[in-house]
């Protein structure tokens, strides 16, 4: 492919970042905050250069169907060009209520397209139990995507350990506490005191959710 200037990189690096973290694109206004261009047709030159190129894809010039081609991913991930799908174990069930024991060994697989997942690293699959996130559209009986890691950002949704037991909520560490929010306001907070908290408590952020219709 042809060689990229410095600014159309940029571009390239946050639209793929933005994917990773979020899950989906930026806008056109999103991507000309970040690299401090001013006009959207700016940012349209830069996207379609991308394009032209090869580094791109776009449906109806729209921004949130922007999509690192194969040859992209195949540079970020370590996969053959053609094979778009990842299979992820799994592992149980976890709460979205009460903690609840989560199982470790492999229940099943699932395969999916990685770019709706738009996370790198290991992931793996729970079933929820339970409504208490159910104002963040996940509900009882679907199976969450998990990004395995150790740290999570203040608000991100994550699977965690409370005792012996493991539960979805979002995550906000506060001064004298870590504050377990549900998305239910019908329930309270699940609150654990820093003296309590581990390192390992935190099993991993929420990257995608799969319901059964």
């Amino acid at each position: 492919m042809q060689k990229l200037t410095q600014r159309q990189q940029a571009v390239l690096d946050y639209i793929v970042e933005s994917i990773q973290d979020r899950g989906y694109p930026p806008t056109l206004r999103e991507i000309g905050n970040h690299l401090g261009i001013k006009s959207t047709n700016g940012v349209n030159d830069h996207l379609r250069a991308l394009e032209r190129k090869g580094y791109l894809t776009r449906e109806d010039m729209k921004s949130r169907t922007l999509r690192p081609t194969e040859s992209v991913l195949t540079a970020l991930n370590g996969v053959p060009a053609n094979d778009d799908m990842i299979e992820i174990p799994i592992l149980g069930r976890v709460a979205a209520g009460l903690p609840l024991e989560a199982v470790e060994s492999a229940m099943d697989t699932v395969r999916i397209d990685r770019m709706l997942l738009g996370a790198k690293g290991e992931i793996y699959g729970l079933r929820i139990v339970g409504d208490s996130m159910i104002e963040a559209g996940i509900h009882d009986g679907d199976y969450v995507f998990v990004k395995k890691q150790l740290e999570a950002r203040r608000g991100q949704i994550v699977i965690c350990m409370v005792g012996d037991e493991a539960t979805c909520k979002y995550f906000f560490p506060e001064k004298q506490h870590i504050r377990l929010e549900p998305a239910n306001s019908e329930m309270a907070p699940i609150l654990i005191p820093r003296t309590d908290w581990r390192e390992t408590s935190i099993l991993g952020v929420v990257v995608g959710v799969f319901r059964k219709v």
